[in-house]
């Protein structure tokens, strides 16, 4: 199946923000610590608005919009690869309980945050229009 081009472009504007909110946030936020804060404050809010997002009527009405929301600007957001990174700098540089700390915590975090969004996405709006 060949994408449409328009929700190739609304996916594609969407990542470039995402990707500018991301790397802002590093920016106004970087580690000082050796814990990768900020990419970890980064994924597990981004988990948890993308279990929110089919609670937003604006993504639940719009293939365009759930496209640039989603896998756009949510997609640009979080990073797997800054986490994968940050991970395998941790473990080379020998702080190994740190990485472990890390790469565990994240999964559970954003595991935690993805069940939260959904339950409260389920709260908010009736099955039928979950699809």
């Amino acid at each position: 199946m060949t994408p449409r081009p328009r929700l190739v472009a609304c996916a594609a504007a969407g990542g470039a923000v995402g990707a500018v909110l991301r790397w802002s946030a590093g920016e106004l936020a970087p580690a000082a610590d050796g814990f990768p804060w900020t990419t970890f404050a980064i994924n597990v809010t981004g988990s948890l608005l993308l279990a929110l997002l089919p609670a937003l009527a604006l993504a639940r009405g719009s293939r365009a919009w759930a496209v640039a929301l989603g896998p756009g600007v949510l997609g640009g957001f979080t990073t797997l690869s800054a986490y994968a990174e940050e991970g395998r700098a941790l473990l080379a540089g020998g702080s190994t309980g740190t990485a472990l700390a890390y790469l565990l915590g994240t999964l559970a975090a954003c595991w935690v945050a993805v069940l939260l969004g959904a339950a409260a996405t389920r709260r908010q709006v009736p099955e039928e229009d979950l699809g």
